[in-house]
């Protein structure tokens, strides 16, 4: 299990620079790291698959399917709607809207398993949701006219980003605790490519004319985060997801995802160069507070429920 939390947080911290990596590339855009970002990713995906080990050999094609399909709309819609976030609505909004994600993810498993009293988590929600009010109604306060609604359009774009991961999750871990799930490299593999795919359908809207009006000192930045994203933030950070995913029960996986807030946090105020304001810091622990409330909840012993009882009388 450590070797899975360990995996889970490296994860963490690479998918965290995805929060500052669309306004470092400036003056290129979201979309232009977007499709570099992900023919990079599908590129070394394909060039390990010189090597067997990385082929996604003997995987029926509905789950070849799956695969690409996680790579395509989740990681491209994802990345797409937390590059808008982030440039809409700053460094503050997408990472603690996003950062829900592990309770909604607990709101899921306890409608499918029942495996808390809503009235446990009453307090966590709770927390979570003023959190998430504080940060928000202080960017809205703070901003001028002319900007809220480029902050409401961030916070739009962030839910997206939201509902991707929820979904990204739930698909992924289903398929890597099922009893015939495939290689972690192979299926890390299909999701490059799937990646890869879905980011050519977006040249139109990249921004060619830069490559000859960007300064060399911007070429090269956008070089690098590009290839900082599309190796470690993909591959690698998809990779560790994977291990995270097989070894962690998805409870468990999916609260660490937290981290990724933190991470998120702390790279947009080291790229601003400030502090977090106090409404910022507030809302953010809050937040935190209340994920810690929801995994304390959840890593109660569950006590059998008379149904249960009943039926183990029965048999």
């Amino acid at each position: 299990m450590l070797l899975g939390i360990i995996a889970g947080l490296t994860t963490c911290a690479l998918w965290g620079l995805t929060f500052v990596a669309p306004r470092a590339v400036t003056p290129f855009t979201a979309w232009d790291l977007t499709i570099a970002r992900y023919c990079i990713f599908g590129l070394a995906c394909l060039m390990l698959m010189a090597d067997r080990r990385f082929r996604p050999v003997g995987i029926a094609r509905p789950r070849l399917l799956i695969g690409l399909l996680l790579g395509g709309a989740g990681y491209v819609g994802y990345f797409i709607s937390v590059a808008f976030a982030v440039q809409l609505a700053g460094a503050a909004v997408p990472p603690v809207i996003i950062g829900t994600m592990p309770v909604f993810l607990a709101i899921i498993a306890n409608i499918r398993d029942r495996s808390a009293p809503w009235k446990a988590l009453a307090l966590p929600l709770a927390l979570i949701a003023i959190g998430v009010a504080i940060v928000n109604a202080a960017t809205l306060s703070a901003a001028d006219v002319a900007d809220t609604e480029s902050i409401l359009l961030g916070v739009l774009a962030s839910s997206a980003a939201l509902a991707i991961w929820i979904a990204y999750g739930l698909a992924n871990a289903a398929v890597m605790r099922s009893a015939t799930a495939p290689n972690g490299l192979q299926w890390t593999g299909l999701q490059g490519i799937g990646a890869a795919i879905g980011s050519l359908l977006l040249l139109p809207l990249a921004s060619f004319d830069l490559a000859d009006t960007a300064s060399s000192s911007e070429a090269t930045r956008f070089v690098v985060w590009a290839l900082v994203m599309g190796l470690a933030g993909s591959w690698f950070a998809t990779w560790c997801w994977v291990v995270a995913s097989r070894r962690l029960p998805l409870a468990l996986a999916a609260q660490l995802i937290v981290a990724e807030t933190v991470f998120g946090l702390a790279y947009g105020f080291m790229f601003e160069g400030r502090p977090p304001f106090p409404a910022e810091a507030i809302g953010a622990t809050m937040q935190v507070a209340g994920v810690c409330s929801a995994i304390a909840v959840f890593s109660k012993p569950r006590a059998p429920s008379s149904l249960s009882q009943k039926s183990a009388a029965q048999v």
